[in-house]
C-alpha cells in the first residue's frame, strides 16, 4: 500500500514536498507515510484518494480498481 502512494506521486511527477504541501504537513512527515514508518490517518487516506482520483481501497491495496466510488449523500 505504501508503494501505491509513492508510485502515484512519481507517476504524477510530484515531489514528496509538493504532496506534503497539499496535505499541509512537513515533507518529513509525509515521507514517513511512504516508508511505512508512521501509520496514515483515515483523513489523509481520503485526501490522497481525492488528490489522485482513486479509491481509498486502491491506495490501501485492497483492490486493483483505481476508479473511486461514486459519492453519495452524506
Amino acid at each position: 500500500m505504501r508503494n501505491r502512494i509513492r508510485d502515484l506521486r512519481e507517476d504524477a511527477d510530484l515531489t514528496q514536498k509538493q504532496v506534503a504541501q497539499y496535505l499541509q504537513m512537513s515533507q518529513t512527515g509525509y515521507s514517513k507515510y511512504e516508508t511505512g514508518e508512521n501509520d496514515i490517518p483515515t483523513v489523509v487516506w481520503e485526501h490522497l484518494a481525492d488528490f489522485y482520483g482513486v479509491s481509498v481501497d486502491y491506495l490501501m491495496g485492497r483492490t486493483d480498481e483505481k476508479k473511486p466510488y461514486p459519492k453519495g449523500n452524506r
